[in-house]
């Protein structure tokens, strides 16, 4: 079935079919090969991509950078908001109008949740999300899933815990959806003040989803194909006296791992403060840092299909 992705969007990871999702996770895989083979890519040669970050990122500015020259796009960047006119007073909403006359797609990080939604209301060109607060980041969610196929083969049918902070963690609030809609079972292990949100809970379970929710990470990791660790957010807490309640609730250390089932793969969305200890690395199943790797894959595969030029 031919899919048309141009001028579309990139908000949520609940916007896409299965067939969608696929044909994401293929287009990425292609450009892997072609990135591997040394091939000089010019796909969106001639195009512009503007990067809006007002809100720091290390993983998903670069890989989004990377992704753009390597699909032989330019990219024009806002750099901190302090050295734009942010801080003379213009808000972000105008930047964004100002910025889409200029580009063929913009790529957005904002700290505050909806933002993506209202950004791309007032964009002409398509607009990624790079992170709206704790509510959504789309495009982390669909290169954990590549990395998921990639390491295991295939997706669905699997038991993944998803463990830390899923309260604030809005890399797991998107990539639950998908992992519902290829009929995995998930467990989420958290401290009581830092567990799923009750209105994501409820609708994956009225979508038919197979949850569990629980402190017990040791029984948590026996059963689990895959565990997908969060970091504790500090900049999201209301206050430091909250934070540190929760601060090294679970941490990932090869002790750990001797109650895990065989075989376990570990995912990070990274950056890691103290949650997998470095002696994991080590770990066959360690997969974080390629997982990171495959941000740049997939993010060309958006690039290219939002922009119709694949």
């Amino acid at each position: 079935m031919e899919m048309n992705f141009k001028g579309r969007d990139i908000i949520n990871g609940y916007d896409f079919t299965n067939q969608e999702l696929c044909h994401i996770m293929d287009t990425a895989m292609i450009y892997e090969k072609r990135v591997k083979s040394g091939e000089v890519i010019k796909d969106l040669a001639g195009m512009l991509v503007a990067t809006l970050f007002f809100e720091p990122s290390t993983r998903t500015r670069l890989s989004f950078n990377s992704a753009i020259q390597r699909v032989g796009a330019s990219t024009i960047d806002l750099g901190s908001a302090s050295a734009s006119s942010q801080s003379k007073g213009e808000t972000w909403q105008d930047t964004i109008r100002t910025v889409d006359g200029y580009v063929d797609a913009i790529v957005m990080r904002h700290p505050v949740a909806g933002s993506a939604i209202e950004a791309a209301e007032i964009a002409e060109h398509p607009l990624i999300n790079g992170g709206d607060g704790a509510r959504q980041h789309p495009t982390q969610a669909l290169l954990d899933i590549y990395t998921i196929r990639k390491e295991k083969g295939h997706i669905g049918g699997q038991t993944i815990t998803f463990l830390g902070d899923l309260k604030y963690g809005r890399t797991v609030h998107s990539l639950g959806y998908f992992m519902q809609q290829f009929g995995n079972k998930m467990i989420f292990a958290s401290p009581e003040e830092l567990k799923m949100p009750a209105e994501i809970t409820a609708e994956l379970r009225a979508k038919g989803a197979d949850i569990t929710e629980t402190t017990d990470v040791k029984a948590a990791l026996a059963e689990s194909d895959l565990v997908y660790v969060t970091r504790v957010q500090r900049e999201r807490f209301p206050d430091e006296e909250s934070y540190n309640r929760c601060k090294g609730s679970y941490i990932v250390n090869n002790d750990l791992l001797k109650y895990a089932k065989k075989g376990i793969t570990i995912m990070h969305p990274l950056p890691r403060v103290d949650e997998i200890a470095t002696e994991v690395d080590s770990y066959e199943g360690a997969a974080y840092f390629r997982q990171a790797h495959n941000g740049m894959y997939l993010r060309m595969a958006l690039l290219g299909l939002v922009t119709g030029r694949i």
